[in-house]
């Protein structure tokens, strides 16, 4: 599987955040599948985020960006795919340690919570960095093994 290869999704709120955060990693030679959404009219944010993270969860890809409101309801809804974790970003420390701690494949942002410049910084951080397993490892073990009870 190709490093630069990246799935995105968004609700109708997350949509202008999105398509910023496509735009700069096409910029950067990245292979971006888009899922939509690619219009303001309401749609429901599990429905999109059940599809990218079953996508994550397949190994269709290996990290996938999730968009919406404030980010919370995106991650809620990755998490519930078997074999995903899913991290809500704002920050570049949680940014840094949801891959490098988490092993986090997906992250979500908030287009009501963070400006598109903070969040270009924000994936490349996570995009930069990746997972250094050492003590996080069998907690990250920890964590799958929830999906088999």
């Amino acid at each position: 599987m190709e490093k630069n290869r990246i799935i995105m999704g968004a609700d109708h709120l997350g949509l202008p955040l999105k398509n910023s955060i496509k735009e700069h990693l096409i910029k950067q030679n990245y292979q971006v599948e888009d899922i939509g959404v690619n219009a303001t009219d309401p749609v429901d944010y599990p429905d999109v985020g059940e599809k990218l993270a079953n996508k994550i969860a397949s190994s269709d890809y290996e990290r996938g960006i999730l968009f919406c409101g404030t980010g919370a309801g995106m991650a809620i809804v990755a998490n519930k795919v078997k074999g995903v974790r899913a991290v809500c970003i704002n920050d570049p420390y949680t940014a840094e340690r949801a891959i490098a701690s988490n092993n986090a494949q997906v992250v979500t942002l908030g287009t009501l919570i963070t400006g598109p410049e903070v969040a270009k910084k924000l994936v490349d951080i996570w995009l930069g960095n990746k997972f250094q397993g050492g003590g996080s490892a069998k907690k990250v073990d920890k964590i799958n093994n929830l999906d088999q009870k």
